[in-house]
């Protein structure tokens, strides 16, 4: 390392959007000048916020208070706090810690650079949130965590108003992607490596909408739409044809938009992966309506009746939310009817909170903490139940496995190894006798189910070896670089009785996250 090189660390908390802009943070930084720190202190830190998650504020601010006497003790070390928090609070940040250096918000992440330096040189804190987009993400330099799965932003932005989620306020009206930029990246990814990429959107199959009316949307849209399908279907197919790309995913869908076409598209298009998380967030009508939802129970069931219909083997996850305002014991037992006729392969349950700047924080109707704590163990475990049931399905099937890295806590302890199948299933198997590297397939028979996950302890059936796993490798060869990416999210089991995820699927390459804004 050149003498005067400054390292960094980013720390991230919330949705895979939030996990896929600290790979551009990184990437901004890398382009800087920065590497990534090692087992020493960093010289820059930075805090990748997110406002949804119940004390969201407070854990920021807990953390800032505890790497307050590290940097004390560290001349020069900076902190940066960006992300949708900072969007909310602005400035409000370095008035309760005066020690942060750099706050940027959700539209001018690419400014970071630039304000570390500004801050460096002039030696105060500076503070920059922009009203609208400065510059589309995926313009910008990315550090990959990944080289074998990867995000793809379609789009930034909703349209939609929730009555519960702020994130529309933080992130701003939809904005979509021109169908050649996606293409073009996707394309580039593949040619690194990338075997899977997961499509992003806050709203992802509202996909168009971003372009306004459809005769001023560009030619590229207007032609893949010529049929009468919609915009997101289109691109999902189009994406499917890439050659080299095993598998297509997208997060996350709003039933309202989710028409018979993309369910033909996902059916239709060999590697589109049988797997859906469709957020349901209440079975209640009444409470549907309240939370400002435009679709009802028998509505959202028909769209899983649907899916079935077309892809027998699909794992469909959901987000729900327990203890909405006025949500009464009848309401409950509609979200526990959904849960038992839709047989979801795993669910995000979250206990509903107050978020200032929501129509729903001031709703009359707020429940009892000791409500919503009894309703959220029920779900809970009816959830599992169903977790399991729906696992113990997959016994004696063989499923081809991307070989992940860090996917499995216990792998060493087991001599296991851990990866995702098509349906995005959890598996732990069987070490093969073989070398296998994350980004290599493996295909096993599963012995065993457990409500969150899969394990395969026969020899397994075949190995193959792939440009992914060349990928990762050759990434390897370099010294390997260490993580600079924390990821502040839950891990798969069993939370604590907070709004933390059970059951999370992941949702791509990253891990699991929140995804109640859609």
């Amino acid at each position: 390392m050149e003498m005067g090189t400054r390292t960094y660390e980013i720390r991230t908390y919330g949705c895979q959007m939030n996990v896929h802009d600290s790979e551009r943070l990184s990437g901004l930084l890398e382009d800087a000048g920065y590497v990534r720190a090692g087992e020493s202190e960093p010289d820059v830190v930075v805090f990748n916020t997110c406002a949804v998650r119940e004390n969201a504020d407070n854990r920021l601010y807990g953390n800032l208070g505890h790497l307050r006497p590290v940097k004390d003790g560290h001349p020069g070390m900076q902190i940066a706090v960006g992300g949708c928090l900072a969007q909310k609070d602005r400035d409000a940040i370095v008035k309760r810690a005066p020690w942060v250096d750099v706050v940027f918000g959700t539209h001018n992440i690419g400014s970071l650079p630039a304000l570390l330096e500004r801050s460096r040189v002039q030696s105060e804190a500076q503070v920059e949130i922009e009203e609208s987009l400065v510059t589309f993400p995926s313009t910008l330099p990315t550090r990959r965590e990944s080289p074998y799965a990867a995000w793809v932003s379609i789009s930034v932005g909703c349209n939609n108003t929730c009555t519960f989620c702020i994130v529309p306020s933080l992130r701003g009206k939809e904005k979509d992607r021109r169908p050649g930029e996606i293409l073009a990246e996707v394309e580039a990814l593949v040619g690194e490596g990338v075997l899977e990429v997961t499509l992003l959107g806050q709203n992802v199959n509202a996909y168009g909408s971003g372009f306004g009316a459809l005769a001023a949307a560009p030619d590229e849209v207007r032609a893949m739409t010529a049929g009468g399908g919609s915009a997101f279907a289109g691109l999902l197919r189009a994406v499917g044809q890439v050659d080299g790309l095993e598998r297509v995913r997208f997060t996350s869908p709003h039933p309202k938009d989710f028409t018979d076409d993309v369910i033909a598209a996902m059916a239709e298009t060999p590697n589109v992966m049988p797997s859906l998380h469709m957020p349901l967030q209440s079975g209640s009508d009444a409470v549907l309506r309240g939370m400002r939802r435009s679709y009802r129970q028998e509505r959202f069931l028909g769209i899983i009746d649907k899916v079935r219909a077309a892809i027998p083997d699909a794992a469909i996850t959901t987000d729900i939310i327990v203890g909405f305002p006025g949500e009464t014991d009848a309401d409950f037992e509609e979200t526990l009817h959904v849960v038992r006729e839709a047989r979801f392969a795993s669910a995000f349950t979250f206990q509903y909170s107050k978020r200032p700047g929501t129509p729903a924080a001031t709703m009359d109707g707020q429940l009892p903490k000791e409500v919503v704590q009894e309703r959220y163990e029920r779900l809970v475990a009816l959830q599992e139940e169903v977790s399991w049931a729906e696992n113990k399905k997959q016994l004696g099937r063989t499923l081809e496995v991307l070989v992940a890295e860090g996917e499995g806590r216990k792998d060493g302890e087991t001599r296991r190894l851990s990866g995702r199948a098509r349906d995005n299933r959890l598996v732990h198997f069987r070490a093969p006798d073989e070398h296998v590297r994350p980004g290599d397939m493996v295909t096993v028979e599963v012995t065993y189910a457990a409500p969150h996950h899969l394990v395969a302890d026969r020899a397994a059936r075949s190995v193959r070896r792939t440009r992914a796993g060349d990928a990762w490798e050759a990434r390897q060869g370099g010294g390997g670089a260490p993580k600079g990416v924390a990821l502040g999210m839950p891990s798969i089991g069993r939370p604590a009785p907070s709004a933390e995820p059970v059951a999370a699927p992941s949702a791509g390459p990253s891990g699991p996250g929140c995804s109640t804004c859609s």
